[in-house]
């Protein structure tokens, strides 16, 4: 019969055994569930910060970094999003900055991830390391603008702030000059 039929059929256990419509499916949720350990390890790296004031030594990044650099764009946007929001509101709650605090981590893994999937996901140790170091001044840059207008928003100021303006202008003044030489070969 019928019903005796679907008790009989095996379970598939191996990857091979499966069949294509299956192993869609398996490896997607193999993909959501490392992307969910993932923005977890975000969260509890998060937590685990050495907080000095308003300078914050933290290894909140790699997760998402490495959840971009193996699975493209989207996966690190969406590793960035969740995990950082898990920490936002475990850690502070819920406020009108929130998104703002949010936004410089999942466009790190987006960018990171766009970088990566451009370039096949066949990247060599000095194209890692330079998207990882572009990707920390993304965030760096984009949490001093989120300081900034979260001290304008809730009256705070601190001196973290002065210190991180001033070196983010000096940048923008050593790098004006320079933007208009041509170097020819």
């Amino acid at each position: 019969s019928a019903a005796s039929d679907v008790y009989k059929r095996q379970i598939p256990l191996l990857p091979w055994q499966l069949s294509r419509k299956e192993s869609f499916y398996a490896m997607k949720t193999r993909k959501l569930a490392l992307n969910a350990v993932l923005a977890a390890m975000c969260a509890a790296l998060g937590a685990l910060a050495l907080d000095l004031n308003s300078i914050k030594i933290t290894f909140e990044s790699f997760p998402i970094l490495l959840g971009a650099l193996l699975f493209g764009p989207l996966d690190g946007l969406a590793v960035g999003f969740v995990g950082t929001l898990l920490y936002q509101l475990l850690r502070y709650g819920v406020s009108v900055t929130t998104p703002l605090w949010i936004l410089p981590y999942a466009l790190a893994g987006l960018v990171t991830g766009f970088y990566a999937k451009r370039r096949g996901f066949s990247l060599t140790t000095g194209q890692t390391v330079g998207i990882v170091v572009a990707a920390e001044v993304l965030v760096t840059a984009l949490n001093t603008l989120v300081m900034y207008i979260d001290a304008k928003l809730y009256g705070y100021w601190f001196p973290g702030f002065i210190s991180a303006m001033l070196l983010l202008l000096s940048l923008i003044n050593i790098s004006e000059p320079t933007r208009h030489l041509r170097i020819s070969y």
